[in-house]
């Protein structure tokens, strides 16, 4: 056997420098660095003033059409005038490449690259920024679809729990408290009245890490990897979560939810039955990502284990509810 076979590879910097300088006619000047592997791979591409990022999606994450789909969402909402990191096209007028990897087929797509920094304690004003920028977006999204995954009960709740079975046993008691939040969130979305619930396509991952800040307060989001179709109101509760996990003292959390959700509504009104999802559409996102890290144990076995379970995701998860006075 001359090549021993592997499930992941991180891909030559070096290579996929003059791999962007062929396909995009760049400079010779050009850098390329590795900036993260997570989900996917990051690489920044630098030439002097002009910066974009590569993704490079690993094998087996996405197919080509899903891919297609996240593309066309970005043109449509770049179109529409919303401040979020889009495709590059290349000089084939092509978004995406094949790339193949020792494991396989894997794509890659070239993004503009989103001025600013991360901002995780935030202030009113930027909170209000943020909900008008998501709201902006909602409004570009509302009522419409993508060939991507649909948000609802199965794919939030059930198959995350699912996949995080492969990793710990439905007797722990973090996992039985899982199910149990699961299968109270899964009766309450089963009787939404959806001629009061907008629905569309959602980003699904709005937090700090995915968006820049610019010292003037110009945002740019970015990492669309999860968009897909649902209720709108699936993206304002997991803000709100992450939020409420930054900010320790509850009162500065209620100012600046208020904010975020005050910014939001200067754009599109949220019905009382939205606002009232709130908590439990949350915790339904959250237990989400638990069957993403569990499905993608490639990238999360250095952190996932029973102590993670227990001490961050489950505990986070109870004090969210206890909040909302959503007991067991």
């Amino acid at each position: 056997m001359s090549h021993f076979p592997v499930s992941s590879s991180t891909l030559s910097a070096t290579t996929l420098r003059k791999f962007v300088i062929e396909k995009y006619n760049l400079s010779p000047n050009v850098t390329c660095q590795l900036f993260r592997t997570g989900i996917n791979h990051t690489y920044f591409i630098t030439d002097k003033q002009l910066k974009y990022v590569l993704r490079v999606y690993c094998y087996n994450w996405r197919t080509k059409k899903e891919i297609e789909a996240e593309i066309d969402l970005l043109l449509l909402l770049k179109h529409n005038g919303n401040s979020i990191s889009y495709p590059i096209v290349d000089r084939n007028n092509q978004y995406i490449h094949e790339i193949n990897a020792p494991e396989g087929l894997r794509y890659a797509v070239l993004f503009s690259f989103a001025e600013g920094g991360k901002m995780r304690f935030m202030d009113e004003a930027t909170c209000f920024k943020i909900g008008v920028l998501m709201a902006q977006i909602h409004q570009t999204t509302v009522d419409k679809s993508c060939n991507r995954i649909t948000y609802n009960s199965e794919s939030l709740l059930k198959k995350p729990y699912e996949q995080a079975l492969q990793h710990f046993p439905a007797e722990n008691p973090e996992m039985q408290y899982l199910k149990a939040v699961s299968t109270k969130i899964a009766a309450t979305f089963g009787s939404i009245d959806y001629s009061k619930v907008s629905t569309g396509i959602v980003h699904l991952d709005i937090w700090y890490d995915n968006m820049s800040i610019t010292e003037d307060n110009q945002i740019t989001l970015f990492d669309f990897d999860f968009c897909g179709n649902g209720p709108l109101i699936l993206d304002v509760a997991y803000f709100c979560k992450q939020l409420f996990h930054i900010e320790n003292d509850k009162n500065e959390y209620e100012i600046k939810k208020a904010a975020f959700l005050k910014g939001y509504q200067h754009v599109r009104e949220l019905t009382s039955k939205e606002i009232g999802l709130i908590p439990e559409a949350a915790a339904a996102v959250w237990i989400f990502y638990l069957g993403v890290q569990s499905q993608r144990f490639d990238w999360s076995n250095v952190f996932l284990t029973e102590n993670y379970l227990k001490l961050m995701y489950v505990t986070r998860l109870k004090s969210w509810m206890e909040y909302h006075n959503l007991q067991e």
